[in-house]
């Protein structure tokens, strides 16, 4: 399993279907949904995230990194690529950690597995997204107890002491 997950942010979002609708209508949302879910994956697998963004194309634009719940976004500056980005702290990261980088580009692909990482295409990404979640609502599901429950766990001595002071409302 890895410890740091290295993403390509707008490679996902041209990948996974319910951000492909959602960029129709802003690639603000779309990018918000994305993190939304990233954030979820890194609460429930310990794996640090960081997001990489393109933003290569913005006259005037620096590197900027920002905090998005627990997962770091970076956005390139211009004339930076994403690509770049990401090839850039798999070279910085310690040896020992494990990076996994997500990307759907097979150049990309290449170059960080050649660099130590191991790679996830956005499918492949996607599916172990889908997976956490049913995995973690089947665990709720089993160990959460139902409210219900709760009567029949009370002893009855201390059924008829709440009922008695619900009562006398």
């Amino acid at each position: 399993m890895e410890d740091i997950l290295i993403v390509d942010g707008y490679n996902m979002i041209n990948s996974w279907p319910e951000l492909v609708a959602l960029k129709k209508q802003s690639y603000a949302h779309a990018r918000d949904k994305l993190l939304d879910i990233l954030s979820d994956y890194q609460g429930l697998t310990n794996v640090q995230v960081i997001v990489v963004f393109d933003a290569h194309l913005v006259k005037g634009g620096v590197q900027k990194k920002e905090n998005y719940g627990p997962v770091q976004v970076i956005f390139s500056g211009e004339g930076e690529t994403a690509d770049m980005i990401i090839e850039k702290l798999v070279d910085q990261l310690p040896p020992q950690l494990a990076v996994a980088v997500a990307t759907s580009d097979w150049a990309e692909q290449q170059l960080v597995m050649q660099r130590g990482a191991t790679r996830l295409s956005a499918r492949e990404l996607l599916a172990k997204v889908n997976q956490l979640k049913s995995d973690s609502r089947k665990y709720y599901k089993s160990n959460v107890v139902d409210r219900k429950a709760l009567d029949a766990r009370v002893e009855e001595k201390v059924r008829k002491t709440l009922e008695k002071w619900r009562r006398r409302r």
